[in-house]
């Protein structure tokens, strides 16, 4: 398989970009792009299906990357594959050496996943560096994670006590997510936000604790990662406090006035 396989994947991955085989050719005319079906029918849910997923996720959602092979240098996909092995081995009840491959994981990598974890197809964590997902946590498909996100319990309680993620979901870099909670489909958190209370649908969070400042708003595609242009919900009261404090001036201003003018009157 060796070879050809990542051969075949290079052409597969560079015509879904660029409309041709990484070789230049067209896809027909290419052996390996044409030898597609040899390594696309892959057990739905297997290993080598989510390794493909991955791949096409950092392939998507990854502006940094100029060439297929780089997929192998980022500590995100060597993390998932240790994590997708550690995970089967949890499963099948051999604790210890799921435990030992996710801390070497750990090790190597700087992102935690608890073998316990249950994680979709495509997750995408971006420089990965103090990432930690907790034993009972549930991850959606198309999420992507950043830098410093947690997803951790609260308390010593027993059984579910980790965040459960939905679909398409982006947290920001630094980001908590605590406690036995559900952020549902199409929602963002800003970076640096903790966010205790569950989300719903199309909400974008921000602040600490986390508030969600729109809501319902327009499904946000997986393309759409912008942690930066996010409203902020202390500014906008910091801004309403002192449009108030200048309404109360000017308000105490003409009341002032008044007297004045009154004073004056009464002495004429």
């Amino acid at each position: 398989m060796g070879r050809s396989f990542f051969e075949w994947w290079r052409c597969h991955m560079t015509h879904a970009r660029t409309g041709k085989a990484s070789c230049g050719r067209a896809r027909s005319t290419c052996r390996y792009a044409a030898d597609e079906s040899r390594y696309m029918k892959l057990r739905k849910g297997g290993f080598l299906c989510h390794v493909r997923q991955e791949m096409s996720a950092i392939m998507d959602r990854d502006p940094a990357i100029r060439t297929s092979y780089e997929v192998f240098l980022y500590p995100s996909f060597r993390a998932l594959l240790y994590y997708r092995m550690a995970h089967k081995l949890w499963v099948s009840k051999h604790y210890f050496l799921a435990r030992a491959i996710s801390q070497h994981a750990a090790n190597q990598t700087g992102i935690e996943i608890h073998p316990g974890a249950v994680i979709g197809k495509a997750l995408f964590i971006d420089h990965g560096t103090g990432v930690v997902i907790g034993e009972t946590a549930v991850i959606g498909d198309y999420v992507t994670l950043y830098q410093g996100v947690t997803l951790g319990g609260t308390g010593k309680d027993k059984g579910k006590r980790h965040p459960t993620i939905g679909n398409n979901v982006m947290i920001g870099a630094g980001a908590k997510v605590l406690g036995p909670i559900t952020i549902h489909d199409n929602c963002r958190i800003g970076a640096g936000s903790v966010v205790l209370r569950d989300v719903p649908e199309n909400c974008t969070v921000v602040g600490v604790p986390g508030r969600i400042v729109r809501m319902n708003d327009q499904r946000m595609p997986r393309s759409d990662m912008d942690q930066v242009n996010l409203p902020d919900p202390v500014l906008e009261d910091i801004s309403k406090l002192r449009r108030d404090i200048e309404k109360l001036k000017k308000a105490g201003n003409r009341s002032k006035k008044a007297e004045e003018d009154r004073a004056e009157t009464f002495e004429d």
